[in-house]
């Protein structure tokens, strides 16, 4: 058989395009990933920072910490396996539209249905299985979402689009809580707007940023070797691989375990209660801040000088040093620092990490597939901490949460030490 030519963007990534020249479609590429990242991640941040945590507090406050980690535990776990398969069912979709697109558009509409409906739900059964659902089709838009840098953006590049990726992605999942505090008085009208604007940007991505037809490109025999991979880079043949696996595993471990009862600690630990729904937009404005100004100075500079590890080891350590602050001043000054300087640690490790792990991926025929078993270090984290976060809650109280990240984030700095292929 023939093997038809590269599509464009294979073409872009592997660095045939002159990096120096912006091409107009690159230009397009850049300026369209920024919104569609943000509404994408709005979901993320908004439902369950804000949304589904004040169902559930609606349901049964008691019990509102044990029903909350088990509905998003459970819906990680679903998230954790969907994440591979759905980035193996794009890596092999062939289509005029290409390998992405499809599922862009698919993801989108799909998951926004899901949370329209599980806007209505009353009870934790239904809240179990419409955030599941809803975790299901959301990985079938995050997996080719991921990757489109390392399928079009050449690696000289990386560093500024992962910047500008990262800020989109934060405004997203950070700002998410300011526009899921402002739906707090009509939660099922948030379920309704915020996934419709993620539908809309995707399928505006999708016309303006046109992905090269994948219809001749050579289609791989499914084997069970294939299937029996799906969920594995074997560490031996990509040491790097698992280092840089590792050290994300590690860090959003940590920042997991403590981001995802923010809306608690601010309720419990700092003694605001009902206020502390709108102490959230004021924290997420300016932790957003911070994740700005870091973002946009680190991804470049990471650029300039072609190395990556060097900002990812200092940006885990700022997040552990931010971290520090709550346990010895919990107040909401207290708070407002530690959103400061954790925003500035995780502004420069998503504008950085992001552009180091595509360098270090095994196959070009496999980007989202690997991106996926990547995204296993940020989705078990979230499958992990809910359960490990909740049970430490109940145990020692919030307090405990902090000391954790700390180690996990310092545990995630010294697993980049080791990798060689990248500076």
């Amino acid at each position: 058989m023939t093997t038809a030519a590269p599509p464009v963007e294979t073409e872009i990534a592997s660095g045939s395009v002159t990096p120096e020249r912006m091409t107009k479609p690159l230009k397009r590429l850049f300026g369209f990933s920024v919104p569609l990242f943000l509404s994408v991640y709005l979901i993320v941040g908004a439902i369950p920072g804000v949304l589904l945590p004040l169902q559930v507090a609606g349901i049964d406050e008691a019990n509102k910490v044990g029903n909350l980690a088990l509905i998003t535990g459970i819906g990680a776990i679903v998230a954790m396996i969907a994440s591979p398969i759905a980035g193996l069912i794009s890596d092999r979709t062939r289509s005029r539209f290409g390998r992405r697109a499809p599922w862009l558009v698919v993801g989108a509409l799909t998951t926004g249905l899901t949370l329209v409906g599980m806007g209505f739900a009353n009870g934790v059964v239904q809240l179990v299985i419409g955030w599941s659902i809803a975790q299901l089709f959301l990985n079938l838009l995050i997996s080719p979402l991921s990757a489109i840098m390392p399928d079009r953006v050449p690696a000289p590049r990386r560093g500024v689009f992962s910047a500008l990726v990262g800020i989109g992605t934060m405004l997203g999942a950070i700002g998410g809580q300011s526009v899921g505090a402002a739906f707090a008085g009509n939660v099922p009208m948030g379920y309704f707007v915020i996934p419709g604007i993620a539908i809309v940007v995707a399928v505006l991505f999708v016309v303006f940023c046109r992905e090269s037809s994948t219809l001749e490109m050579e289609r791989e025999p499914f084997s069970l070797k294939v299937l029996l991979q799906m969920f594995w880079v074997s560490p031996r043949r990509h040491p790097d691989f698992a280092w840089g696996f590792l050290g994300r595993l590690f860090l959003y471990t940590g920042y997991f375990a403590i981001t995802g009862y923010q809306l608690y600690l601010l309720q419990d630990y700092i003694g605001l209660g009902a206020d502390a729904i709108g102490m959230l937009p004021l924290l997420g404005l300016i932790n957003v801040t911070a994740l700005m100004v870091s973002t946009a100075v680190s991804g470049p500079l990471s650029d300039r000088f072609q190395r990556r590890k060097v900002f990812v080891i200092a940006a885990s350590l700022i997040m552990a040093l931010g971290m520090v602050i709550p346990v010895f001043l919990p107040s909401v000054t207290g708070m407002v620092l530690f959103s400061i300087v954790v925003g500035l640690g995780f502004g420069a490790y998503a504008a950085v990490d992001g552009a180091l792990m595509s360098e270090l991926l095994p196959s070009s025929g496999t980007y989202a597939k690997d991106l996926g078993v990547l995204n296993l270090a940020a989705t078990l984290p979230q499958t992990l901490s809910p359960f490990v976060g909740g049970a430490i809650v109940l145990a020692f109280g919030y307090v405990a949460l902090f000391p954790i990240g700390i180690v996990l984030a310092v545990l995630g700095a010294l697993a980049i030490i080791p990798i060689k292929s990248v500076r």
